[in-house]
């Protein structure tokens, strides 16, 4: 039986995943910012997943303003990093698990939820950074992702409650696989920051680090807060956050089961003009 090993919760800013392809993640700028993942690349290292669901939006690349799924899963066998406008990053293609993603897709759409089942698509930043911040720049990725697109682009986005119930639902997919796999499922995006508009720039670390907390402690308030605090609180982007809740739904406490074991927590400002989240959640 496959079974959820770890949660793992990480921003997915553009301009980190240039530092990293430019050389630059020595330089004073960005050497802060780096230095929080060195922990989660030893950790993954001694704790490896045989796939990985990786939970992203979108920017623009697979889906544009004529198309835009919900909830979308990725179910070929690789994926090409996408051009977003300056060339493709150097990264590896992403390989994908078709046979636990068409399960997981399945299990959850007759658990209600419906799902959006890609057989094609190029993955962004939004997949390929937080790949890069765990793993470096390897020559190929060491285990098969399964992509997972959430729109918080174009409103309505899902609310955090359907995000939380959806990421019980896919636990319960994955645990009902019959191959023995560890899988880590990674929530992605956030944190507070906003793009455009009079608040450009804008960050909030006390609602940043809040959010992290609840986010331990106390998911099922959390995702009850409303769209427009994150607006409010977090900037036109920080509605991103609600994609965590989707990792934190897959963990076992929220099935009864004991509470997850906090085994990192990074959180630094500025990255680009973004704040910068990253947490790793083991089962307990």
């Amino acid at each position: 039986m496959a079974h959820i090993q770890a949660s793992v919760y990480t921003s997915h800013v553009p301009a980190i995943g240039a530092a990293l392809d430019l050389g630059k993640t020595g330089e004073a700028y960005w050497q802060p910012l780096f230095a929080g993942y060195e922990f989660s690349k030893k950790w993954i290292q001694e704790n490896p997943p045989d796939v990985i669901f990786l939970v992203y939006n979108d920017h623009a690349t697979a889906f544009s303003l004529d198309f835009i799924p919900t909830f979308a899963i990725g179910t070929a066998a690789e994926f090409v990093p996408a051009d977003e406008g300056w060339g493709p990053r150097p990264v590896p293609m992403v390989k994908g698990h078709p046979e636990l993603a068409a399960h997981i897709a399945q299990s959850v759409i007759q658990q209600d939820f419906d799902l959006t089942i890609v057989n094609k698509m190029d993955v962004d930043h939004g997949l390929t950074v937080p790949l890069s911040l765990m793993y470096g720049q390897p020559q190929a990725w060491p285990a098969p992702v399964i992509p997972f697109a959430v729109n918080v682009v174009q409103y309505p986005v899902p609310s955090g409650l359907r995000c939380l119930n959806l990421g019980k639902a896919i636990r319960k997919a994955v645990e009902s696989f019959d191959q023995d796999l560890k899988v880590q499922i990674w929530g992605t995006g956030g944190m507070s920051h906003q793009l455009q508009g009079p608040r450009a720039g804008l960050i909030n670390k006390e609602f940043d680090n809040a959010f992290l907390d609840r986010l331990v402690s106390d998911p099922e308030g959390l995702a009850r807060v409303p769209h427009i605090d994150y607006v409010r609180e977090a900037g036109s982007e920080g509605i991103e956050l609600v994609m965590w809740l989707i990792a934190r739904g897959a963990m076992g406490d929220l099935a009864g089961g004991p509470a997850p074991r906090l085994k990192h927590r990074f959180y630094h400002v500025p990255a680009s003009n973004t704040a910068v989240g990253h947490m790793i959640l083991e089962e307990g």
